[in-house]
Formats: C-alpha cells, structure tokens, sequence
C-alpha cells in the first residue's frame, strides 16, 4: 500500500516538473521565433510525461501546458495556444497509452514516439482546420504539410534522438521502483 502512495506522489512529482519545462523551455529558443518553432521545446516534457507518468498525467499537461503559458507569458500567441493544446494533449495520451500496452523493449519507446507525434500533428491540423475561423486564415493540406512535418523536421529529429535516451535512462534508474 505505502508503495502505491510513493509511486503515485512520484508520478505527480514528475508531471509537475515536466508542466514546469514547458514553461522554460521555449524561452531557450524564444530569442529566435523561427528556431523555436521548429524545435518544438514544449513538446518534449509532454511526450516525456506521457512515458514516465502515464496518460491521465500527460493528457492532463499536454491540456493545461500552452494555455497557461498564454495566460502568464502572453505565447504562444492565441489561437496557437489552442491548437498546441489538442496536439499535446494527444501526446501526453498516446505515449502514455501506448507505452502501457507495448512491450518493454528500447525498440518500442521509438515505434511509440513515432506514433504518438503523427497522432499529435493530425489532431493539430484538424484543430487547425476546423478553428480557422478564429485567424481568418485559409489552411489547406500543403500548409498542414509544411507546418506539421516539413518545417518542423529539426524538432522530429530532436525528439527522436533525446526523448528515448531520456526515458531509457529513466528506465535504468527506477529499475526496481516499478514506475516505468
């Protein structure tokens, strides 16, 4: 039972801080607009929290993340906010799901954030597409394209690369703790 308790302050514990990295993190690459949206920096503890917290916990930081930025940084700008909200909510849902029903092996952590981000772009572009009244914009499948994969492919390689290091290491350290 104490163990149960322990796991489960440690998973919140964890959502708290990766929430707290989506705050930080943009302003890494903040000076510079252009490279801070295709890295992608709040993406990172979302998908991370999905992995190490489960789904409830990173659907519920993927919801709150670009919202709450908005509200006490003012970006990303509104509607974006709105749009990252869904995309990341369907990150934090789907590494978390995902991570639960595949085998434990390094190779799925991959195949895991292979999915999780294509399920993350499409919900995004159809955020994008059925809220496109609110910026008077147009918003065809070649913007979807450049915006969602091609444009953004530096962030896709960043988080291919780190976020499995990231949740392996995480493997490797909670060993027999059994959070991950």
């Amino acid at each position: 039972m104490k163990e149960k308790y322990f796991s489960q302050t440690l998973r919140l514990v964890y959502a708290s801080v990766c929430l707290a990295l989506c705050l930080i993190l943009p302003f890494l690459t903040g000076q510079i607009p252009k490279i801070g949206n295709m890295l992608a920096p709040m993406h990172i503890p979302v998908l991370l929290c999905g992995f190490l917290c489960g789904w409830p916990y990173g659907l519920a930081v993927g919801i709150v993340a670009a919202p709450l930025r908005y509200l006490i940084f003012g970006m990303p700008h509104f509607p974006n906010c709105l749009f990252m909200c869904f995309e990341m909510a369907i990150y934090g849902l789907m590494t978390g799901l995902l991570y639960r029903i595949f085998p434990k092996r390094n190779i799925f952590i991959y195949i895991n954030l292979i999915i999780s981000m294509l399920a993350g772009r499409i919900v995004w572009g159809i955020a994008r597409f059925a809220l496109m009244g609110l910026t008077n914009t147009t918003f065809s499948f070649e913007i979807f394209l450049a915006a969602g994969f091609i444009n953004a492919i530096p962030g896709i390689i960043c988080h291919i690369v780190l976020i499995p290091i990231i949740v392996m290491a995480f493997k490797k350290f909670s060993g027999s703790r059994g959070l991950l």
